[in-house]
């Protein structure tokens, strides 16, 4: 059974940083493209940053340059480096997989998700 536990989040100032991890259990992490979404109450869940299962990443506009998405495959774990961080990061991070290979690009498997909490 597919499983994704994030931990990390928590509250800072604006300028600060957070580190978010997400471990995965049961199934073969490295064929999985990973994924970090997040979303505020009244807002649609938002993207943030994606890695595939070469490494290869992404970020929403919102996020690059301040933002990180790492992996550690030996780890099955997954991570969100956040710095530089704003009031309008405040929202609920998830992390999110999908099989690379399936043909489709939803993500089928999700976690509980961790706050995050920016004060100004």
């Amino acid at each position: 059974q597919v499983q994704l536990v994030e931990s990390g989040g928590g509250s800072v100032q604006a300028g600060g940083s957070l580190s978010l991890s997400c471990a995965a259990f049961g199934y073969t992490y490295s064929r999985f493209c990973m994924a970090w979404f997040r979303q505020t109450p009244g807002k649609e869940r938002e993207g943030v940053a994606a890695i595939d299962s070469d490494g290869s990443s992404s970020y929403a506009d919102s996020v690059k340059g301040r933002f990180t998405i790492s992996q550690d495959n030996a780890k099955n774990t997954l991570y969100l480096q956040m710095n530089s961080l704003k009031p309008e990061d405040t929202a609920a991070y998830y992390c999110a997989a999908r099989d690379c290979y399936s043909g489709s690009y939803e993500y089928n498997y999700w976690g509980q998700g961790t706050q995050v909490t920016v004060s100004s």
